[in-house]
């Protein structure tokens, strides 16, 4: 009796892994097919790149509004995780908004979010953990602020909209990695102070957005 009962343990830990395992192949497949023909892609479609039945979809994501709500809450994730790992490197507030840019890039092709057309964020959870990711950039460039690395009157928007361009990758634009990164420089040369080294707080304009 103890055996078979062991042997029912792993047999559910290997379906809870193998549940978990096709719903992140779903949601990978939805984010690219949501990027590639947008939200009214069809759930067939999107079974079919995932490698999965139309019924493990649905098991899942019993709505459409319901896949596209849990793409939503993904990319938010991915972009928190993107600015807290900038936030913890020692360094100046500048390079640390950088840091958060160049993990954007990377992460562009599965974002889905209001910016790209996605859907409006809704559900409580996703509303919290979008104002944690305008929090905590919103600490990035008061940083630079205060180190004289990042001019007075940026807002947190202004990082907000840039990183949304950023992460849609132009179909058209050869190596677009090395393009945006070229984008990224240039747009942080403006973001500096006209007098560099000093920190100019003097009318700061952070709004928190």
């Amino acid at each position: 009796m103890i055996e078979r009962r062991d042997n029912d343990g792993v047999r559910q830990r290997e379906l809870r892994r193998d549940a978990a395992d096709n719903r992140d192949r779903v949601l990978a497949a939805a984010g690219a097919a949501v990027r590639r023909e947008g939200t009214a892609v069809p759930m067939a479609t999107i079974a079919a790149d995932a490698g999965v039945g139309i019924g493990t979809v649905y098991r899942h994501f019993p709505s459409r509004e319901a896949l596209l709500g849990a793409l939503t809450h993904r990319s938010f994730q991915l972009v928190l995780d993107a600015v807290t790992s900038a936030a913890e490197a020692d360094r100046p507030g500048i390079e640390a908004v950088r840091g958060f840019l160049d993990r954007t890039i990377e992460h562009g092709p599965d974002l889905v979010l209001p910016l790209h057309g996605g859907p409006p964020v809704l559900d409580p959870d996703t509303v919290a953990l979008q104002a944690e990711v305008h929090r905590r950039l919103g600490s990035l460039l008061r940083r630079g602020q205060c180190d004289g690395t990042i001019r007075s009157d940026a807002r947190t928007a202004d990082v907000v909209i840039f990183g949304a361009l950023l992460a849609q990758q132009l179909p058209h634009v050869p190596d677009w990695h090395r393009t945006a990164r070229r984008l990224v420089d240039i747009y942080l040369a403006g973001l500096a102070p006209t007098n560099p080294g000093r920190s100019d707080m003097s009318r700061p304009e952070f709004d928190g957005d």
